[in-house]
């Protein structure tokens, strides 16, 4: 259903993204950023607005998982079970208007947001 929604959209509006690891960056930051307007429709009580947002998260969090590559060891399969517990927190976000179920998912888009610049810039680096 979402399977390629997120880079598509991404890709036709950044042609010239230069790497993997920075589509990966605005894929977090996307997160963030629809966290942020479903956050402010659920205070608004727009639940129409409100399910488009978390509809965008939970859209470029399935690319997230299908894009994983599981011959790098543990790590992707870590992130696949904490991107689909997102998904769940995502899920009960919409269905119950709950904003701290957002919070949650946001404060963990931003550690990895953070880890992922940190660790793509030392590796750029090197």
């Amino acid at each position: 259903m979402y399977t390629n929604l997120a880079y598509n959209a991404y890709t036709q509006n950044n042609i010239g993204v230069e790497s993997p690891e920075k589509l990966i960056q605005m894929m977090y930051e996307g997160i963030l950023r629809f966290n942020m307007q479903a956050k402010r429709s659920i205070g608004d009580n727009d639940i129409e607005r409100r399910t488009y947002w978390i509809n965008r998260s939970n859209a470029v969090l399935t690319e997230l998982i299908n894009i994983l590559d599981y011959n790098q060891g543990e790590i992707s399969h870590y992130l696949a079970g904490l991107y689909s517990y997102q998904l769940r927190l995502l899920s009960e976000a919409n269905l119950y208007n709950n904003s701290t179920k957002l919070d949650e998912v946001t404060q963990v888009f931003k550690g990895l947001l953070e880890a992922w610049k940190e660790s793509t810039n030392v590796a750029n680096q090197a």
